[in-house]
């Protein structure tokens, strides 16, 4: 794998400039698939520094992943980060894929432990010559290709950490793997994202780490993302939207202007950029930007 433009995706994210990426998933149909490449021409234009492709359990979306990241380095000028699991693989087929990924022209990993198939909170079951924990997958990367490599984050710890603390040492390792940069899973509140950076500095984690956004849509689903974290919903947020359950329209509008408050109050405390998790559309992500006065 090599880097290509001659910068690390560490250099690209503190450029000086705030860093803004979005992440797709792989479609599962002939509709799903143009529906993501609307979006990625939608939001081309912004120029952002980066856009991901998630990986799905155990792997279950390996050959789409590959296709769709090794397309959008082809045909587009945008940087595909391709995503990557510990989940059901070993390490000879953990090689493989990356070996895919290379010959697709992707030198972007963002290499994660992944969740069970059986959901977030099921327990983790390794696998035979696999590896157990995300820093053992930078390392491996690290050690046999040329990549930049990411990580996760999570502002109120990971489902899974016994603490705060813990869970920062986790990130910590990460770094002394060979990590360049961490996203965070979706920020519920400005505060937890800031606590993060601060457990994280005081470790000597000093890569970037930007904070996700989830826009605020529908209510049923933005309930069930949080649970499957393990946290709760901020009282703040809760009694702004949940008086709206019954006007779809108006619970919209009402989660994209506290979305955008969430992106410019992280904007303003010095994160370095921001990260949308878009789920394949474009529209929220665009009337955000627009909120926060960015133009293409």
């Amino acid at each position: 794998m090599t880097r290509g433009h001659g910068r690390s995706m560490r250099e690209l994210i503190e450029s000086g400039e705030k860093s803004f990426s979005f992440e797709f998933f792989p479609p599962k149909d002939e509709a799903g698939e143009e529906r993501l490449w609307r979006a990625i021409t939608e939001l081309e234009p912004y120029r952002p520094t980066f856009v991901s492709v998630t990986y799905g359990a155990g792997g279950s979306s390996r050959d789409t992943t590959v296709r769709i990241t090794g397309r959008i380095a082809r045909e587009t000028s945008l940087t595909p980060v391709a995503h990557l699991t510990c989940v059901g693989h070993s390490r000879a087929e953990l090689a493989d894929v990356l070996d895919a990924y290379r010959d697709a022209g992707v030198a972007h990993i963002l290499a994660l432990r992944g969740d069970p198939p059986e959901g977030p909170r099921a327990a983790w079951v390794g696998t035979e010559d696999g590896l157990e924990y995300a820093s053992d997958l930078v390392a491996f990367i690290k050690e046999h290709y040329d990549a930049a490599v990411g990580v996760a984050a999570f502002p109120e710890g990971h489902v899974d950490a016994e603490s705060l603390e813990a869970d920062a040492l986790v990130l910590k390792a990460k770094q002394d793997a060979g990590a360049e940069f961490a996203v965070t899973e979706m920020v519920l509140r400005a505060s937890d994202y800031f606590g993060l950076v601060e457990r994280a500095r005081a470790l000597g984690v000093d890569m970037p780490i930007i904070p996700g956004i989830m826009p605020i849509l529908n209510l049923g689903s933005m309930n069930r993302m949080v649970e499957l974290s393990g946290r709760e919903m901020p009282d703040e947020v809760r009694s702004r939207i949940e008086p709206l359950a019954e006007d779809p329209a108006g619970l919209r509008a009402e989660g994209i202007r506290i979305s955008t408050e969430l992106c410019d109050a992280l904007l303003a405390g010095g994160a370095p950029g921001l990260h949308f998790y878009t789920l394949n559309f474009s529209r929220a992500t665009r009337e955000i930007f627009e909120g926060l006065q960015i133009t293409v």
